[in-house]
């Protein structure tokens, strides 16, 4: 099993190009199933879930080619309708298929997703949702069996704004007959992205960037060209990096417009932050000042970079809640930073955590793919060696989480 190295108390300086985003490029190959013809899609991330979703595209006839960053989809030859159990078990993102089979072929069968085990997910919305579309699911031994003469449009209000479920909505509407309106709607960039994406296909979406969509349905879909925006959780991820290790970095492709609330949390901890453009200027000295904060939907802050803030706020000064409303299981990484000293005390779904200034190296483990990228940052602000294991976690959404922090001056590597 590999294991991360890392050698604490380096101060980080220089500039890094941030990846393309897994959380929209992963709903654009779906969408690209919509199609018969080819997509093409730029500044891709090489990394584990682009690697699993194209082997399923495969197994369904698709032939899909990864030069350096550029992935190109040619659903030409679309020859079945079920997800591989091994692979749609290990990737979350693999329900999104769902809505986009379902509009392409008018059938899917699907095993209940996997992923980072981070809390419940239900998929209920999603199925609730593409049966108000057309569809009739049968489950059977954990196994989801959707089929429909034809998605027609409709009216669907979401209680809450899931990502997953209004991704799967605007994939099967796009491929429906009439017009689907979406009340409810996730607003986050990747959701926007995704509307982009398929309008250049030549589906109209009104409402795009709001809480209520309008999507036009089409059978006539057409061959683009698409760029994948930067990761804005990867952009937060070495952000925290700069401010737990102190130092100066640049980051370009880094969706500044997209991290408001992020760079307003952050600001507020005692970094300097500078955007020109889509890049991002950060200078951190001395120990960040603790806050406050609770994560929301987009705007708000990201449950996503929870797990960075438990580490920011263990090394900073004073006391400070965390309080997470969406994913229940992000407290799990927790337990591994009271291994490295950190004082954190966990009371349902707040973390009060007192700032110790400077952590200790241990061998801890990575829970989950953001929890894992966390404790190697924590690694960076401990003194002694910090060894992260579970490090396939981290592979499922950065390219190399080693290569970008040593370019920027940290002692860290990977043994296998």
């Amino acid at each position: 099993m590999s294991e991360i190295i890392v050698q604490g108390y380096h101060s980080l300086k220089g500039e890094l190009e941030i990846q393309g985003s897994k959380n929209a490029v992963l709903p654009m190959m779906a969408a690209a199933l919509l199609h018969k013809g080819t997509t093409v899609l730029s500044h891709v991330p090489r990394i584990q879930d682009v690697f699993c979703m194209m082997g399923i595209l495969e197994s369904m006839g698709c032939a899909c080619h990864l030069t350096g960053h550029t992935l190109t989809i040619c659903a030409r030859e679309l020859t079945g309708v079920r997800i591989p159990e091994e692979q749609g078990k290990a990737m979350r993102s693999s329900i999104i298929l769902l809505g986009a089979l379902l509009g392409r072929s008018r059938e899917a069968v699907v095993h209940y997703p996997g992923g980072c085990s981070i809390g419940s997910r239900p998929i209920d919305m999603h199925l609730f949702a593409l049966k108000k579309l057309g569809a009739r699911i049968e489950e059977e031994s954990g196994v989801l069996h959707a089929r429909t003469k034809g998605m027609k449009g409709t009216v669907i209000a979401f209680s809450y704004p899931s990502v997953g479920a209004t991704e799967n909505v605007l994939l099967a509407a796009a491929a429906a007959e009439g017009t689907t309106v979406l009340r409810g709607a996730a607003r986050e960039p990747e959701v926007e992205a995704l509307c982009r994406m398929l309008e250049a296909m030549g589906v109209e979406i009104a409402g795009i960037g709001t809480d209520c969509l309008k999507v036009k349905g089409t059978r006539e879909f057409k061959d683009i060209v698409y760029d994948v925006p930067g990761d804005r959780i990867v952009t937060g991820t070495y952000l925290s990096a700069v401010m737990a290790a102190g130092g100066e970095a640049v980051f370009t492709r880094s969706s500044p417009g997209h991290l408001g609330c992020v760079i307003e949390v952050f600001e507020k901890m005692g970094a300097h932050i500078r955007v020109l453009g889509d890049t991002i200027q950060i200078a951190m000295a001395g120990s960040p000042g603790n806050v406050s904060v609770e994560t929301k939907p987009y705007p708000g802050f990201p449950t996503d970079l929870q797990s960075m803030m438990l580490v920011l706020m263990s090394v900073g000064a004073g006391r400070g809640c965390l309080k997470e409303t969406v994913f229940e299981g992000r407290f799990a990484t927790a337990k591994e930073l009271h291994k490295m000293g950190a004082a954190i005390i966990i009371e349902g779904k707040e973390a009060w955590v007192t700032g110790q200034r400077s952590l200790s190296g241990a061998r801890v483990r990575a829970c989950d793919l953001r929890g894992g990228a966390a404790l190697t940052i924590a690694g960076l602000a401990a003194e002694g060696e910090t060894k992260v294991t579970e490090c396939y976690h981290i592979l499922r959404g950065y390219e190399d989480i080693c290569r970008d922090l040593r370019s920027l001056g940290a002692d860290i590597w990977r043994e296998a």
